[in-house]
């Protein structure tokens, strides 16, 4: 029985499809984050990115539970004095619904060089429609 080490260069990456209808923003997020960062594959090893591609759909319908649909705010700096803008979940979710499954991922993946990689290989959408049909992306079902 020998070990495998992976080099990083031959990885297989897969495209995967989310449907985050109906789905909690928290929960889908962590298990897109697993999936990017490559946490599922039986090949993964901490210093080299071995995740696949995840193209989330409908991210307009993500819900939040209790009050934090209400309650939620999204802050942001300009860089100028007094630039501090806030924006509530439910106008955000009108506006931008996208921004927000990205940042929810995005945060729970690695702060560094390797993590802004892994980030490079979400794509989200408004609506059921994606450009990555040639991909063939398969269906990835969330519980």
């Amino acid at each position: 029985m020998s070990t495998f080490i992976p080099s990083g260069k031959n990885i297989d990456r897969k495209w995967f499809v989310v449907d985050a209808s109906g789905k909690t923003l928290g929960r889908l997020a962590t298990r897109v984050a697993d999936v990017l960062s490559g946490k599922l594959n039986p090949q993964y090893v901490p210093y080299i990115d071995v995740g696949d591609h995840v193209i989330v759909i409908n991210a307009e319908k993500v819900r939040l539970t209790g009050l934090k649909a209400q309650n939620k705010l999204y802050r942001r700096y300009t860089g100028f004095p007094g630039g501090l803008r806030e924006e509530s979940f439910t106008r955000l979710l009108n506006r931008k619904p996208e921004m927000i499954l990205e940042q929810a991922i995005k945060g729970m993946l690695p702060k560094s060089k390797m993590g802004r990689q892994m980030a490079t290989k979400l794509k989200v959408y408004r609506g059921d429609k994606h450009s990555h049909e040639a991909q063939q992306p398969v269906s990835l079902d969330i519980a």
